[in-house]
């Protein structure tokens, strides 16, 4: 009798194994990708390298650190919030990067 072999197991949700350095440019965003799997490696990518886990950050400071990357930061600190790499507290005062693990 053949033994049946499990297949191998699919990646996690939140893919971070893939390189999003193509979509740079200079160290600057080229655009956004519409892709919701691509969007969604970029914005693990900007939360890990931009935000520190333990730090509280006001929203000019989020601001600020998305800007050195890409100059629409309204739409990535949006995109960060609505995937849960970032949380905001109810009046919007503080944010943190999330401590969900990947």
């Amino acid at each position: 009798m053949s033994q049946n072999a499990e297949p191998p197991r699919q990646p996690a949700a939140r893919p971070v194994s893939r390189d999003v350095s193509d979509l740079f440019s200079g160290g600057r965003l080229t655009a956004i990708p519409r892709k919701a799997v691509r969007r969604e490696q970029l914005l693990v990518h900007l939360a890990e390298t931009l935000f520190t886990v333990e730090r509280t950050y006001t929203e000019p400071e989020v601001n600020e650190a998305l800007r050195t990357v890409h100059e629409d930061c309204s739409a990535l600190r949006r995109y960060l919030i609505t995937s849960g790499l970032l949380t905001r507290t109810r009046d919007g005062r503080s944010y943190r990067r999330s401590t969900t693990t990947l």
